[in-house]
């Protein structure tokens, strides 16, 4: 019998109001608490939701109504916090994307999930979209064929003033990267997620159009897939004015194109009788912006399927869609682009 779970916040910043619409949406959630670092803003954020502020992070842990903790620090302040919360035992635990910016640090938090018997999971909510859900399914049925291709495209666009209102905005300690790590990953994990095991990656990263920060505006990377396709990774917040993130996968016997929650294009040799349903319901399908050229500009929607996803595997004693391992794939494969870059020459995996 599916139960009632409290949800507490740490860290009361723009992403932290998607998580409290995501979590008011679902009939067997609710909102109990908050904390961050500036009490100020904690107590703002509470008294917008009508929850408990706390000023300290202990407090906020030891609170017994929170029963799933959300993190939404930035992507560099992940560790602590969530390591407080899984130690502190909490049912479910709980991260905005990355999961963490190195492998290291997010080998750290599975490892200490694993030892404490709490659920961790990851805030991917593109793979809860419906037009990625039927890409997977027809990877599975092997409606692709031979897949020969798969292309990741993230031409975001971010104002210099993006980078230097917020001081952490482009950093490597906070950030851990730049239209990768940060902009690109949902894409990326997508890829991932498609086309399976990289063998290797090359790649060129470049700072073009932003001015004072660390981090790289512009990447390109061509990878192998154990399974012998070929993919592309472009990434950029300087393609002005920003366009919705896309994947393409091409196979020997169909393509499809994904653009945000939308599909662009779906044909296979073996055309289905709901093939054409799903090509006029999903053609144009609604959706945000996407945060292609306004971080703000995303949906509470799939992240709402996220913590509903790990409500019902708490349920049931199974497994979240999206694992700590499962999250940390997209930060490997990020990494050895980086490294690649860095290096000049192919990184295996």
């Amino acid at each position: 019998m599916a139960g009632t779970y409290g949800f507490g916040i740490i860290g009361t910043g723009s992403i932290a109001k998607v998580h409290a619409a995501a979590v008011t949406s679902l009939k067997n959630a609710r909102l109990t608490a908050c904390y961050d670092l500036s009490g100020e803003r904690s107590d703002a954020f509470a008294s917008e939701y009508g929850i408990k502020s706390y000023h300290d992070i202990d407090s906020f842990l030891a609170d017994p109504d929170v029963d799933i903790v959300t993190v939404t620090t930035p992507s560099g302040a992940h560790l602590e916090p969530a390591l407080a919360a899984i130690k502190a035992r909490k049912k479910a635990v709980i991260i905005e994307k990355p999961i963490e910016i190195t492998t290291e640090r997010c080998d750290q938090l599975i490892n200490a999930a694993k030892d404490n018997g709490v659920m961790l999971s990851c805030v991917f909510q593109s793979r809860f979209h419906d037009a990625p859900r039927l890409v997977r399914k027809a990877i599975d049925e092997g409606r692709f064929g031979r897949i020969t291709l798969i292309d990741a495209q993230i031409k975001w666009f971010r104002t210099q003033a993006y980078y230097d209102d917020i001081s952490w905005h482009g950093t490597w300690k906070m950030d851990g990267g730049g239209a990768l790590m940060n902009q690109g990953i949902h894409a990326i994990d997508l890829l991932r997620w498609f086309g399976g095991d990289v063998v290797d990656v090359s790649s060129r990263t470049a700072t073009l159009a932003h001015e004072r920060i660390e981090v790289e505006d512009t990447a390109g990377a061509v990878l192998s897939f154990s399974n012998g396709a070929i993919g592309i990774i472009e990434g950029s917040t300087a393609a002005y004015p920003g366009f919705l993130k896309r994947i393409e996968i091409c196979g020997s016997e169909g393509s499809a194109i994904i653009e945000e929650e939308s599909l662009k294009f779906w044909q296979f040799k073996d055309e289905r009788p709901e093939d054409a349903m799903i090509r006029e319901k999903y053609s144009d399908f609604t959706s945000t912006g996407g945060g292609a050229a306004d971080p703000k500009a995303i949906g509470a929607h799939g992240h709402a399927r996220v913590f509903a996803d790990v409500m019902d595997a708490l349920d049931t004693g199974r497994e979240p869609e999206i694992t700590g391992t499962e999250a940390r794939k997209a930060v490997e494969l990020i990494e050895a682009v980086y490294r690649s870059s860095r290096e000049g020459k192919t990184v295996k995996l």
